[in-house]
């Protein structure tokens, strides 16, 4: 990016509003809160980004659930996670992050024009982009959006934990749970607010379900295989037999994602943060029993 786009680009997020958040600065565009190195690449994305009708795209707010859905939308698309050889699983060596790659976080971050022309189709992207924010091409395009989300109480839960497990190792202070619970409830989180980063995606999905597949990661716990034959069949490639079913419910499972080796020491090279905080317990109901949310 030239120098002087910087400059203007500077200019314009010190005049938004500011407010801390983990031992940083969010910025809010639009609405919407963002530190300043996901907000450039993010306006850039909004902006720019050209989808193409056979596109899927996995869009999030923070700690729902995306890391699961990480896994599971490649292993449905690529026909080898099918199968009962495990030898060709890419799961086995690539962290999910991997195998979706992040508009804002990695395809847009250091050219605002990228050029995607060697991605094979179909293409797999993934946004933490509230709706209003999305290209416009995603929205009028024939591509599919795939939409997780998660109880609100549990959210803030795993957010905080993985947010203090990074800037901790990094020499940190924990920001006190009670500080970022007020924060939280102000929607003041990064891609906050969370409440409307959800009705956004769940207002289009009431209108248009042939577009998005709205999901519920309480609904994943409870009825996985339920779930997946559902994704499936949305995404256009449903399972011939239960055994297909249950070979992807089996490789993109919490547990063994969270116990394969390239999950448990490796580290993210865009984010510079360890694998191993992108799984904790994935409990349901973890908010309930947090002595702040009584």
């Amino acid at each position: 990016m030239e120098s002087s786009s910087v400059d203007k680009l500077s200019a314009l997020i010190n005049e938004l509003p500011k407010q801390p958040w983990y031992g940083a600065d969010l910025y809010n565009w639009k609405g919407f809160w963002y530190r300043p190195h996901h907000l450039s690449s993010t306006m850039a994305a909004s902006s720019n980004f050209q989808a193409k009708d056979d596109d899927v795209i996995l869009t999030s707010s923070m700690k729902t659930g995306t890391t699961w859905m990480k896994a599971i939308i490649p292993t449905i698309m690529n026909p080898v996670g099918r199968t009962d050889d495990d030898s060709l699983d890419p799961l086995l060596k690539h962290h999910p992050n991997e195998l979706i790659p992040s508009l804002e976080i990695q395809v847009y971050s250091v050219n605002p024009h990228p050029d995607l022309s060697n991605m094979v189709s179909p293409r797999l992207f993934r946004t933490h982009m509230a709706y209003p924010l999305l290209p416009e091409s995603i929205k009028t395009s024939g591509c599919k959006i795939v939409y997780i989300t998660r109880d609100p109480k549990d959210t803030f839960v795993s957010t905080c934990h993985f947010m203090n497990s990074v800037i901790a190792a990094r020499g940190v202070e924990p920001w006190p749970m009670s500080e970022a619970f007020e924060s939280f409830g102000k929607g003041v989180h990064t891609f906050g607010p969370f409440h409307d980063h959800v009705l956004g995606y769940w207002k289009e999905s009431l209108k248009r379900p042939e577009k998005i597949c709205f999901m519920r990661y309480e609904d994943m716990k409870k009825d996985p295989k339920g779930e997946v034959k559902k994704l499936a069949c949305f995404l256009g490639r449903p399972f011939e037999k239960d055994q297909e079913v249950e070979k992807v419910v089996w490789r993109c499972s919490l547990e063994r994602l969270k116990n394969l080796k390239m999950n448990q020491h490796g580290v993210d090279p865009w984010l510079g943060i360890d694998y191993k905080h992108y799984f904790r317990r994935g409990i349901v109901g973890i908010g309930r029993t947090t002595s702040l949310m009584r």
